[in-house]
């Protein structure tokens, strides 16, 4: 008897866990509720086709339209000036940049000038005799004769045995070997050909200058010279004279160029002309990276957009009853940012902004705060 109903206990005990463990799991069910359908915003422009602005930028470093390389053609000990040469030390035109010692040569001149003088002392009891109508001429160049001073040009030899009398006794041949010499001895002093500045010193005061080293740069801090690389698809747009607009990189200040000169050649490997921007501001140094926006050409009936928006090269998103579409375009110009578009008709309703995840038929609404836009 006991058996008995300790096994309809345990049958009992075992239907009433089964209904437990049933209420458990069916308390645990929860119901999602139905996904509403998403309707994203964007932001939109109405096209209005019109003339956009081709506008080509390049880039480069300013150079110094007027610049010299300073070389020395003799030798000698490098003098001290009034002025140190060093890099930034500013010239007058005219003003001597390098001396060098040229004491011997200078007598070797003399010397020269000297054997000089006693040939035409030597021949003027004879030019008197033979010919007393160009002795006056003679004796006027002998007491103008200077020793100190560059050597006056012969003078004028009017009658044909006057001119054999002097070669033939070596006076044009003395008078051409001293001015080859005074030639040279002028090269024992450079002087600035234009105003500028110093911006390269190889060599300092007191030592050896030997003939060919180059001793330095001097440039005219004026006048800069920007040589930029256009794409040859623009190379017959670019014109002498035109006006250009540079920045530096971070836009702060803007400088007004001209076109100066273009190259006539394309360059085989980037297929690009240069062409040389010519700008003048006390606020610029050669080296500057500057960037030129070049005024190529103006596309009619075009709009220009973000460059973002194109879609595989050639299509991009417009909305058509709250629903965006895709449009076939013609791009005409790529810069960094924007493309220049054409053939899309006026009045279009075009995404002003991308919108991520976009695809064709999907729902949208206009942002209604915006500004009205059009984009032309």
């Amino acid at each position: 008897m006991r058996k008995i109903i300790l096994s309809i206990l345990g049958i009992l005990l075992i239907i009433g866990s089964f209904f437990m463990a049933k209420g458990i799991v069916d308390s645990k069910k929860s119901f999602r509720p139905k996904a509403g359908k998403v309707v994203k915003t964007v932001f939109t422009e109405v096209v209005q086709n019109g003339t956009v602005p081709i506008i080509v930028a390049a880039n480069g470093n300013l150079n110094a339209k007027q610049r010299v390389e300073l070389f020395a053609e003799v030798q000698g000990v490098f003098k001290t000036g009034s002025k140190l040469f060093k890099e930034g030390q500013a010239y007058k035109a005219g003003e001597t940049v390098i001396s060098i010692d040229a004491s011997e040569y200078t007598a070797s001149v003399r010397s020269a000038k000297s054997n000089l003088f006693n040939l035409l002392t030597s021949v003027m009891p004879d030019l008197r005799l033979d010919y007393p109508e160009v002795f006056p001429k003679w004796q006027i160049y002998l007491t103008e004769f200077d020793m100190s001073k560059s050597t006056l040009p012969l003078p004028e030899m009017t009658l044909e045995n006057e001119r054999f009398f002097i070669s033939g006794r070596g006076i044009l041949t003395s008078y051409y070997t001293v001015k080859n010499l005074e030639q040279r001895l002028t090269k024992y002093r450079i002087a600035a050909p234009f105003s500028g500045v110093l911006t390269e010193a190889s060599v300092t005061e007191g030592t050896l200058v030997r003939s060919g080293q180059k001793l330095g740069e001097f440039i005219n801090p004026g006048i800069y010279e920007l040589e930029v690389a256009v794409s040859k698809t623009y190379s017959d747009l670019l014109k002498v004279g035109e006006s250009v607009a540079l920045t530096t990189l971070n836009d702060t200040k803007i400088y007004n160029g001209t076109v100066s000169r273009i190259n006539g050649r394309v360059d085989q490997a980037t297929q690009t002309i240069k062409a040389f921007i010519e700008v003048s501001d006390k606020n610029l140094k050669e080296g500057m990276y500057l960037e030129a926006r070049l005024d190529a050409k103006n596309e009619e009936n075009a709009i220009e957009v973000d460059r973002n928006l194109l879609l595989e090269g050639n299509k991009i998103f417009v909305v058509r009853d709250s629903v965006l579409e895709v449009i076939n375009v013609n791009p005409v110009y790529f810069s960094d940012k924007q493309v220049v578009l054409k053939d899309v008709p006026n009045g279009t309703t075009i995404m002003s902004k991308p919108l991520i995840g976009a695809y064709t038929g999907m729902a949208v609404k206009i942002y209604k705060n915006q500004k009205e836009n059009t984009k032309g």
